[in-house]
């Protein structure tokens, strides 16, 4: 019998050393989380309207360009997609470009050469 008494002792003892715990660590209790603030990107501040020496830069850097898409006016002229499909159309028409590949989200030229 004598061993039963000393179990019940020594749980009972378990059981308060865990009681006061919370206690004395203030409610088990952390700091919230702090999110950090997402990266923000800069609006692009494109043209909407071609002026003049952005119009002669059109006609005269982008034929010599290897690969030509509306990507590529939007990120070297910096003017925005309507404005660069329509100079796209332009080029083509007056065949100083000549088209790759025609997708409908995206068609794909390349400068004209003399060998057609």
């Amino acid at each position: 019998m004598d061993g039963i008494v000393v179990i019940v002792v020594v749980v009972e003892k378990a059981k308060k050393d865990q009681a006061a715990k919370p206690s004395s660590s203030s409610g088990g209790k952390k700091a919230k989380k702090k999110w950090s603030a997402k990266k923000v990107k800069d609006k692009a501040n494109n043209m909407v309207v071609l002026d003049k020496p952005t119009y002669e830069r059109l006609f005269k850097e982008v034929p010599t360009y290897k690969l030509i898409s509306q990507s590529v006016l939007v990120d070297r002229l910096k003017v925005n997609a309507s404005l660069a499909r329509v100079a796209i159309k332009e080029l083509e028409a007056q065949g100083l470009i000549k088209p790759l590949s025609r997708h409908h989200a995206q068609i794909i030229y390349t400068r004209a050469t003399g060998e057609e």
